[in-house]
């Protein structure tokens, strides 16, 4: 039987199998994609030197986007959709590499294309293949890490219910200690007992050796954690302090430990927009928002001619909304009232029954056309495909005492559709559930939550029955 260390005591060599397996899987696809477009497998000199660059790019990029340290703390599906963003931008560096130093001719675009299919399917197939092995190994106690947690208190008792939830992360809670241990016995079949008076002497008496500490106490016990760590000085056991900010009403989002000059700092509030998901997400508007105002031009002419028919004025309608970090853009629509509706209301919130609109103004609302021409917002950068939709600054100064945590919206940029358009909460509906999927979406951006969006707005976004 193998012993259940044997994973952990060679983890680097794992680390370096698998980088060695994402070299294989360009190189394979670099042939095989070779050989379906031209015949053979005597692959040039230009084609090797590509695949060279690539496996190169592809290894600084992965290490960026950490995708060889989160395969225990991610869930299977989101590390796969990290993995294919890392792909994504590989790729997209590679076509601009090929732009950049005038070599694209030298390369047939049928291979590329087939190369970067059938590389994504390689390296897709060969991390689920390890990710799935060694998950069901650890879930059956192979590679596992043992854990002492410190602290009963709520903060440990979130924990070990979490780490027990997801066994194949490895992490195997033994027990938890308490200077007051509660009257139960155990959380979720994990024993809580006394502190031992002497730490040190506990970890030297146990059968089999702990591999992690984990303090788990609240804000104020500092004293207790400093005297507990004093205790663990001559220890090489990892310990991991565990800070008490989800009991605190802080407005988390995209929460993190970072090191400024030094100092271990808690984000607790920050896009997720920076960095190489900057990057992705620009290339995505851009690419996106031109290839759609390229197939729908001739449907612009065609309703710039109704709008003009209806009612005499402009045929886009700008109007000034607040976007990323609050700042205001000139966002544009399709002309759907008369020039003066608000001369006498002012700014009022769109609801059912509008009267305002004209005829073909109203088809445009129901139908959602009247917000194509934010694409070109898009493509000016003003806007996002995807993101929380933008308001006028005078119903943002409204809401944000109003709605909790509504200002954290504007830490990405307002998009045309989003995870609350989809969901229905668009139009007069309420607005703090609108704000709860918005800051759901910030605080799970991915390239392919974007393209899961996108696609359903085909289905749910264009005809709702909010939208007037």
């Amino acid at each position: 039987m193998l012993p259940k260390g044997l994973l952990k005591e060679y983890s680097q060599l794992l680390i370096l199998l698998v980088r060695g397996l994402d070299i294989v899987a360009i190189l394979v696809a670099g042939l095989l994609a070779y050989f379906y477009k031209f015949g053979d497998f005597n692959i040039s000199n230009d084609y090797m030197a590509a695949l060279g660059v690539a496996a190169v790019l592809m290894l600084f990029v992965f290490s960026g986007f950490h995708i060889y340290e989160s395969a225990r703390t991610l869930s299977f599906w989101h590390y796969l959709s990290k993995l294919l963003q890392a792909v994504f931008v590989v790729l997209m560096l590679l076509a601009g590499l090929a732009f950049l130093t005038k070599t694209g001719d030298n390369f047939s675009r049928g291979w590329f294309l087939v190369w970067a299919c059938l590389t994504m399917l390689l390296l897709l197939l060969f991390r689920g293949s390890i990710m799935l092995m060694l998950r069901l190994m650890r879930a059956r106690g192979f590679n596992e890490r043992r854990i002492i947690i410190i602290g009963a208190g709520q903060l440990g008792q979130q924990l070990a219910e979490t780490v027990q939830q997801a066994l194949w992360t490895g992490f195997h809670i033994v027990a938890i200690f308490d200077d007051h241990p509660a009257a139960q016995q155990s959380i979720r079949g994990i024993p809580v007992m006394a502190m031992p008076a002497n730490i040190n002497h506990y970890l030297a008496s146990v059968k089999e050796s702990i591999d992690e500490i984990w303090l788990a106490l609240p804000l104020q016990a500092e004293a207790r954690m400093k005297a507990i760590l004093h205790d663990l000085r001559h220890e090489t056991i990892t310990t991991r302090l565990v800070l008490d900010i989800f009991g605190m009403d802080l407005g988390l989002l995209n929460h993190s430990i970072t090191q400024l000059a030094g100092f271990p700092v808690i984000n607790v509030c920050s896009t997720p927009m920076v960095g190489v998901n900057r990057v992705v997400k620009a290339i995505e508007d851009r690419v996106l928002s031109a290839i759609i105002l390229m197939l729908t031009s001739p449907l612009f002419l065609i309703i710039a001619i109704f709008i003009k028919l209806s009612s005499p004025g402009p045929v886009f309608y700008r109007q000034k909304r607040v976007s990323w970090n609050g700042k205001e853009f000139a966002m544009l629509k399709f002309r759907t009232m008369p020039v003066d509706a608000e001369a006498k209301t002012g700014p009022v919130w769109a609801k059912a029954g509008e009267s305002r609109a004209t005829f073909i103004g109203r088809f445009l609302r129901k139908t959602s056309l009247d917000e194509l021409p934010q694409f070109i917002n898009v493509l000016c950068g003003d806007m996002s495909i995807v993101g929380p939709r933008p308001e006028r600054m005078v119903f943002v100064n409204q809401f944000k005492d109003q709605i909790p945590h509504y200002m954290q919206k504007h830490l990405v940029k307002a998009g045309i559709t989003g995870w609350a358009q989809i969901n229905g909460w668009r139009g007069n509906t309420s607005l703090e559930k609108r704000i709860e999927y918005d800051l759901y979406y910030i605080e799970n951006w991915s390239l392919l939550l974007d393209l899961k969006i996108i696609f359903l707005t085909t289905f749910r976004g264009f005809i709702n029955k909010n939208a007037y």
